[in-house]
């Protein structure tokens, strides 16, 4: 039995956003970030002060690769971390000014992004394109769950 690259859904999702990334990776070498940083400013533009874990939950990333990513973007001044004041065990996640700030230059970026992808495609295929993907990673969410797989063993799409 073989499952031939252009019938894959996991490789050719893999393949696509792929092709994202490298894009908004492009758009994002200007402000000096990265896609990494992306996820978790768009996370935090939606639920400023949320937990780690929280983050780590909506980027759907591992806890190790939210600490290491939110290390960085600490160094380079875009979040800060101050205990939560109920439980000193977590650590809330705050945007500074800055990162604040480039909501307004980064999310026009995002719209371009998904205009370029959606170039000749009619707007009730996107919409069923992103049903169908929500659905996708709904299910693989539950298997994963089913599986008892273990956090932080991601591997290359299928």
């Amino acid at each position: 039995m073989d499952l031939r690259p252009e019938d894959s859904l996991g490789f050719q999702v893999r393949r696509c956003h792929r092709a994202f990334d490298r894009l908004l990776n492009a758009y994002l070498a200007g402000e000096g970030l990265t896609s990494g940083f992306w996820y978790f400013l768009r996370a935090l533009w939606q639920e400023n002060g949320a937990t780690q874990k929280r983050l780590a939950q909506l980027n759907n990333v591992t806890e190790p690769t939210t600490v290491t990513t939110l290390t960085a973007m600490a160094r380079i001044g875009l979040v800060r971390r101050d205990r939560n004041v109920s439980d000193k065990r977590k650590l809330n996640v705050f945007l500074t000014r800055r990162a604040e700030g480039l909501k307004a230059e980064l999310m026009p970026v995002a719209f371009r992004i998904n205009e370029v992808a959606a170039a000749g495609i009619p707007a009730q295929d996107v919409a069923i394109c992103l049903r169908v993907l929500k659905q996708m990673s709904e299910n693989l969410s539950r298997e994963f769950t089913a599986v008892g797989a273990e956090p932080g063993r991601e591997g290359e799409a299928p």
